[in-house]
């Protein structure tokens, strides 16, 4: 059989993997490019491979950096199935339907660029029209049971505790009456995180396809976030200035509710309104609340006791334009929720612009920031930055809580990997920073385990 990598390779974004074997073709995964202009360009290009060859294609999970391009490959004449959890079908509905507004909005500007320089105009990458029509082939399928892919392919679902309905995918491919079996881990997540289960572990795998976005780093404990959260409203509160967090509309924007409801139900931050100003963190909210199935214990004793995380005193969810604008103009603290998670879009930007120059307030991120992206220069440091056709000062207090990330730390993936038994014939990382897989990769090997770093568009013969 051949794998061959087309995105997420020696970079963070851009999942989609081709697994090849006689007369099976499928995909896994099929994500958005996101960081630099370079980058994001690549999701324009054609796909190296010719979409209407395979007959399914795998979700790993939500984030768009997974499922982005899926309407794009429909578009391109895929007709396949799209296996998934209940959970992953809904929130890449959301999350499809707005990228494909996002880059209408885009391309409109681009055009008239274009217009201005004597270029032909470029199209959509695709419309809202597409996405549902990509939804029309998606099938819901359940963790920990075994299904039929195609001929020769099986596939099992296990929960990967990343964001809502994530998975890790254990891969069975017969040939010559012999099962390989291939474990592709989409996004792993942090033990113990609130709302969602605990990322499950298996032990059969012959070749392992890791992620490896915090390779080279360990994340505070989780316990703590709750105390350096408290801190720095509190410190931002008696500077009487805002405190700003750029956010994933995806579980981290659910998991602050959840961190901030058991501040506010404790008496430990002051009376502050906490204003939710993304549209589609909203919408996914809603999804979080149908679909208990994926919840952990704690939360789920809460919602009996009649204590919903998601709705508390001072909390407010910011609907319409006219209602995020006047969130600018408040003169009081308050706590502003708005995507994008990367401040690459969105509510945050127009937000970071009336509010960065001053330094009563406090831009708090709790996010992975992409290279290339507006948040990663200013996560770095950088003292002016250009937005929104203007150059502003950064004079605001810049926080970050790293602990709040939705990845595992490169403890929790070697804690992983270690249940594996016996040991895989080798492990390929995916999925990051070359800075932050080199080290991994010795990590790996420490434990007796064979790695590789394979390169975008290299196939891979098993």
């Amino acid at each position: 059989m051949q794998i061959k990598l087309f995105g997420a390779a020696k970079t963070v974004t851009g999942s989609c993997y081709s697994l090849v074997t006689g007369k099976d073709r499928i995909l896994i995964d099929c994500g958005m490019f996101q960081g630099s202009k370079k980058e994001a360009a690549l999701n324009y290009d054609k796909f190296g491979f010719n979409p209407w060859d395979y007959s399914a294609l795998l979700l790993t999970h939500a984030h768009l950096d997974h499922c982005g391009r899926i309407p794009k490959l429909v578009k391109a004449g895929f007709k396949g199935r799209i296996f998934c959890t209940s959970a992953t079908k809904d929130l890449a509905h959301i999350i499809m339907l707005d990228s494909a507004k996002i880059n209408k909005y885009d391309v409109e500007l681009e055009n008239k660029r274009r217009q201005r320089l004597g270029q032909p105009p470029r199209e959509p990458m695709y419309t809202e029209k597409d996405v549902e029509n990509a939804m029309n082939l998606f099938k819901v399928i359940e963790y920990n049971k075994l299904i039929k892919v195609s001929e020769n392919i099986n596939a099992t679902f296990y929960d990967a505790g990343h964001i809502l309905g994530s998975s890790f995918i254990q891969v069975g491919v017969i040939e010559k009456g012999k099962t390989t079996t291939i474990v592709f881990s989409g996004d792993i997540g942090q033990e113990n995180a609130p709302i969602i289960k605990n990322l499950e572990h298996i032990q059969k795998a012959d070749y392992v396809f890791i992620e490896s976005t915090y390779g080279d780093r360990i994340h505070p404990p989780i316990a703590e976030r709750k105390q350096e959260l408290l801190n720095i409203i509190h410190n931002t509160y008696n500077n009487n200035g805002k405190v700003l967090i750029p956010a994933f509309a995806v579980e981290r924007t659910q998991e602050l509710l959840y961190d901030i409801n058991e501040l506010v139900e404790k008496n430990l931050i002051p009376k502050i309104n906490v204003y939710v100003d993304t549209p589609m963190g909203i919408r996914v909210t809603e999804v979080f609340k149908r679909h208990p199935e994926c919840y952990d214990k704690k939360i789920l004793e809460l919602l009996k006791s009649g204590d919903n995380p998601f709705s508390f005193p001072g909390l407010k969810y910011t609907h319409t334009v006219k209602e995020s604008i006047k969130l600018n103009k408040l003169h009081e603290s308050c706590i502003i929720i708005a995507g994008s998670g990367m401040c690459t879009g969105g509510r945050i930007k127009h937000h970071i612009k009336h509010h960065i120059w001053n330094k009563r307030n406090t831009m708090l991120f709790v996010g992975y920031q992409a290279k290339g992206t507006l948040g990663y220069y200013i996560k770095r440091g950088e003292k002016r930055i250009r937005l929104l056709g203007t150059q502003v000062a950064v004079k605001a207090k810049i926080e970050s809580i790293e602990s709040f990330s939705a990845h595992a730390d490169y403890k929790g993936l070697l804690n992983w990997l270690k249940h594996f038994s016996p040991k895989p014939k080798k492990i390929f990382i995916m999925h990051g920073e070359e800075q932050a897989m080199i080290p991994f990769s010795k990590r790996i090997e420490e434990l007796g385990l064979k790695t590789r770093i394979p390169d975008i568009e290299e196939e891979i013969t098993l």
